[in-house]
C-alpha cells in the first residue's frame, strides 16, 4: 500500500472512529446533565474554546500574528479534540434558557447531526494537515473547517 493510501486508511478510520462515538455519545447525554441549563453551558463552553482555536489559527493564517507552527499544531489539535464535545449536550430540554440553538436542532436533528460529524471530521483533517507545516495545505483545510463550521450556523444557530 503507498504511503498516501495508508494515510487515507487511517483517516477513513478515524473518521468512522468519530461517528461511532458521537452516536454512542447521544444514548449516555442524558444521564450526564442534571439540568437542562447545565447542558447548555457545557456546549457553550465547548463552543467558547473552539472560538479561541479557530481566531488564534485564522490570525495566524491572515499574517495579523506570525505563523508559529508548533502553535498551530496546538491549536488544531485543541481544536479536533473540542470538535466532539458540545453535541453530547444537546439533550432534550436544553432548547430552553439562555440558548442561540435554534428549534431546528430537534426538529432536523438528523440533519444536524450531520453537520457536526463534518465538522469534527474537518477538525480532524485540519490536525493532520497541521502536522506537514505547509501553510498553503494547512489553509485549506482550515477553510473548510470554517465552512462546515458556518454551514452549521445558517440553520442551527440564532
Amino acid at each position: 500500500m503507498t504511503s498516501k493510501g495508508a494515510k487515507g486508511m487511517k483517516l477513513k478510520h478515524l473518521v468512522l472512529g468519530t461517528m461511532l462515538s458521537t452516536l454512542a455519545l447521544g444514548a449516555t447525554a442524558s444521564t450526564v446533565f442534571e439540568e437542562p441549563s447545565d447542558a447548555i453551558e457545557y456546549r457553550q463552553a465547548a463552543f467558547s474554546m473552539i472560538r479561541v482555536q479557530i481566531g488564534d489559527m485564522g490570525d495566524m493564517l491572515k499574517g495579523k500574528v506570525p505563523f508559529d507552527a508548533e502553535r498551530f499544531q496546538m491549536r488544531a489539535n485543541n481544536a479536533a479534540a473540542l470538535s466532539k464535545m458540545p453535541w453530547e449536550a444537546f439533550v432534550a430540554g436544553s432548547d430552553k434558557g439562555e440558548t442561540s440553538a435554534l428549534p431546528a436542532v430537534w426538529s432536523d436533528n438528523d440533519t444536524f447531526m450531520k453537520k457536526a460529524v463534518a465538522f469534527q471530521q474537518y477538525a480532524d483533517e485540519l490536525a493532520v494537515a497541521a502536522k506537514s507545516g505547509d501553510q498553503k495545505v494547512i489553509g485549506k483545510a482550515f477553510g473548510a473547517w470554517a465552512k462546515g463550521c458556518k454551514d452549521c450556523h445558517k440553520s442551527f444557530k440564532d
